[in-house]
């Protein structure tokens, strides 16, 4: 397992965590299995939006002895009185289904409680006035909510949030689908969601990625938009090449499904590769760099996909960027001017010329 540290906690996570919308379908001894396998494996980070209450008592004793090593997402919107998932924003429901969800998870406290699942105003004006924000804020002040998050699908509405200075992390769907105007939860465009991202990177706000394989379309031809079928691989890496994004969160509905996506970790460079994607990218994602490292190995060894990942942060406003281009071995200064990397780029970003820009922004 890799881990990256969330700025604003302190936390460590790992890049791969544990999405359980679908483990509920196993079997009681299957499912014990997969969580004690998964823990073993250093997966550290699970997200508790699941789609049965049972799935609630079967975290409650698979991690009761190391429950302190483990990270959970638990959400305040998640409403299981009906054995279901169900969403609400009314705060006597949010406290009924959290105070339900601490006893059967056998926990004292919650590491990530998350505003859960706001995509318009309105969500959050009566996620608001109902009282479940201040039920969250309420145990936030106790201690029994240790940080607070946001999971939402639609830019505008996460940025107006993040903007009340609550936030530590957030949970956004990430794939190359949405972010290119593809599938239901393809909200805002290219730009206005890298914006997004690069905001949580310069707060130090961590992303956890839902949907990153956009719930199995983009695995296969026939549903993908692309008309392509992308790996698992290149989706996982697309979504933790993006700024601020900390964990992926895959569903996993059993051991198979856990080893299949931990073997992530083993998988060849050019398993990973997700290029392919610059194809069938839109007219305002052409030409600008997604950091994707295609145009590797360069002559004269700059990480090209670094060196602009820093320099679209610090014009963002990061003001840790410039530290960290300026302890780059190669900069963009070093640059022999070749055309390697504008002959590889399937984005047809012009990367010779962002070298000389980003040489005289950084004065490196």
């Amino acid at each position: 397992m890799e881990y990256r540290v969330n700025r604003r906690t302190g936390d460590r996570i790992g890049v791969i965590g544990f999405g359980t919308s679908a483990i509920c379908e196993a079997d009681p001894k299957e499912m014990a299995d997969t969580l004690a396998s998964a823990y073993e494996s250093g997966v550290n980070y699970y997200d508790l939006a699941t789609s049965n209450a049972k799935t609630f008592p079967a975290f409650g004793s698979a991690f009761a002895g190391v429950r302190d090593k483990v990270l959970y997402q638990l959400h305040f919107g998640a409403d299981y009185s009906a054995g279901e998932y169900g969403w609400t924003t009314d705060g006597d429901a949010v406290k009924r289904s959290v105070e339900w969800q601490l006893k059967n998870l056998k926990t004292d406290h919650i590491d990530y409680a998350f505003i859960h699942c706001i995509d318009e105003e309105n969500d959050w004006e009566r996620y608001r006035k109902n009282g479940a924000l201040g039920f969250l804020l309420g145990l936030k002040e106790q201690g029994v909510a240790r940080h607070i998050g946001l999971s939402s699908h639609v830019p505008a509405v996460a940025e107006k949030i993040l903007d009340t200075g609550l936030v530590d992390m957030l949970m956004f769907s990430i794939n190359p689908g949405y972010d290119y105007h593809h599938g239901d939860f393809a909200n805002g465009g290219a730009e206005e969601r890298m914006r997004l991202y690069r905001r949580c990177e310069k707060e130090g706000v961590g992303i956890s990625v839902m949907k990153a394989f956009s719930g199995g379309q983009l695995l296969n031809a026939k549903t993908s938009p692309f008309g392509r079928a992308l790996t698992e691989y290149q989706c996982i890496r697309y979504a933790l090449d993006k700024p601020g994004v900390l964990t992926v969160l895959p569903g996993v509905r059993g051991k198979d499904d856990l080893k299949r996506v931990l073997g992530y970790f083993s998988a060849s460079e050019e398993e990973k590769d997700y290029s392919v994607i610059g194809t069938f990218a839109p007219q305002d994602a052409a030409g600008k760099c997604v950091y994707c490292n295609h145009c590797k190995p360069c002559p004269a060894g700059i990480d090209v996909g670094t060196v602009n990942k820093y320099y679209d942060l610090a014009r963002a406003g990061d003001a840790l960027a410039a530290d960290h281009y300026k302890n780059l071995a190669k900069t963009a200064a070093d640059c022999i001017g070749c055309g390697h990397c504008n002959r590889r780029c399937p984005f047809r970003a012009d990367q010779m010329s962002r070298m000389k820009e980003i040489a005289a922004y950084f004065g490196k």
